[in-house]
């Protein structure tokens, strides 16, 4: 393979011109010639047994090229890519110049990043809003994990009160006739959970085990079926068992049991510090996407259709992959959602965008400011992959070309070098 020509078309798009030379060509050809006359019928000849030229005479002398450009291409546009020196975005369009006694040419039409122009990026003003830590915050924290660490108690002594769980049987009947999905067994329902119909789990209050009774509701109008819309209807329910949650005392014992504090006043101190940082934190990354912003307003730049369209894929392949993690598909999302891969490309889109328009800021001004990712840099960051994901750190180096780490680790250190240089104002929020 050798690179035969490289010319501008128009703005940020290139043809690449490279050529195969015959005797590569010809071998792929005769590897999909050998791999397809399995299955080719000619007459006179056992399947799998014409030769080559007879097949050739009937069907074309090119009709195994496709087969085997496509074959080809993976091996020597990207040799040709790399001869090139550009910086190639988004997927190039091949086409075959000749083919001929000297073998095989093709072209690629490639889209290449722009030229981008920025300035004023040092100084850049933003405010950094910080959210004060209230003792409510502080409370509701504390009480998350004091309901984690409850335990459900049987009441055997008295009728069922909102907060209770009751585990029942019901059916459900509408003009005396018994609806479908209107029946359930020791189902344990959350009094005041609102998750029955209006009305249903006020009519279980005051209800004791094994106390069989009548609830009267009547159907919301806007309900799903419509057959039962608006409709009123009668449950038969039984109560089995009644349960209620006990939280543990907010005390110096709860303290030594859900933290490394003696005291309960140690714990809720360390607590109401834990949200201080995480406040601050939240803070940082505001004040980061600020910066972020400031900087797309400021890029120049003629961005290709390609880039977008490359990121916004990008996108949609981490969502499913995502989606997967959690035991679903793109296929089950769209049947949920009433989506379909055009409408999520659609709403992934100015995600896209930004980031775009955000890495060719910071790329500019890593070029600007001669930033550079070192040895130890690039490490470090094959260490935080491998422990993040729980793989060999070798198996990592083998994966991830060290290039790719090191060119975002100039962009984060571009995003450093902003933020440090950057006017940021402190505030209350």
């Amino acid at each position: 393979m050798s690179l035969t020509k490289s010319e501008v078309i128009e703005k940020n798009r290139y043809e690449l011109q490279f050529s195969i030379d015959k005797a590569t060509f010809d071998a792929a050809v005769e590897k999909v010639y050998r791999k397809q006359v399995k299955s080719i019928a000619v007459p006179g000849f056992r399947k799998g047994k014409a030769p080559r030229s007879i097949i050739e005479k009937m069907y074309g002398t090119g009709v195994f090229y496709e087969d085997a450009i496509n074959d080809l291409i993976p091996v020597a546009y990207p040799e040709a890519a790399k001869e090139s020196a550009l910086e190639i975005v988004g997927q190039p369009e091949f086409d075959v110049v000749s083919i001929d006694e000297n073998g095989l040419v093709l072209s690629a039409k490639v889209y290449v990043k722009p030229e981008v122009v920025l300035k004023d990026y040092v100084g850049i003003e933003v405010e950094k809003e910080i959210s004060e830590v209230t003792d409510e915050e502080v409370d509701k924290e504390i009480e998350t994990i004091r309901e984690r660490n409850s335990r459900e108690i049987d009441v055997t002594d008295r009728a069922a009160e909102m907060g209770d769980t009751a585990v029942i049987d019901f059916e459900g009947f509408c003009d005396g006739v018994a609806f479908e999905g209107g029946k359930g067994t020791d189902y344990a329902l959350k009094l005041g959970s609102g998750s029955f119909i209006p009305g249903f789990e006020e009519q279980v209050v005051g209800k004791n085990i094994d106390e069989e009774f009548d609830v009267n509701v009547t159907f919301p109008e806007e309900y799903h079926a419509t057959e039962l819309a608006g409709k009123p209807a009668v449950f038969k329910v039984k109560i089995h068992a009644i349960t209620r949650v006990e939280l543990p005392e907010l005390d110096d014992d709860f303290a030594k049991d859900v933290s490394e504090f003696d005291t309960f006043a140690e714990y809720k101190a360390d607590m109401k510090a834990k949200i201080e940082k995480r406040h601050e934190t939240t803070a940082d990354n505001a004040v980061e996407d600020k910066l972020v912003e400031a900087l797309i307003e400021k890029l120049e730049a003629d961005i290709p259709e390609a880039m977008f369209e490359a990121e916004t894929e990008n996108y949609v392949r981490d969502y499913d992959t995502r989606l997967r993690s959690q035991g679903l598909d793109l296929k089950t999302y769209f049947k949920y959602t009433g989506m379909n891969l055009d409408s999520l490309r659609e709403q992934m889109r100015p995600q896209a965008e930004r980031q775009v328009k955000a890495r060719l800021a910071l790329e500019k001004i890593a070029a600007l400011e001669n930033l550079e990712a070192t040895e130890e840099d690039i490490n470090g960051e094959y260490e935080k992959i491998a422990a993040a994901y729980s793989i060999e750190l070798d198996q990592v180096k083998a994966s991830i070309d060290s290039s790719a780490i090191a060119e975002d680790m100039k962009v984060k250190k571009a995003m450093d070098f902003v933020k440090e240089k950057a006017v940021i104002k402190t505030k209350e929020a």
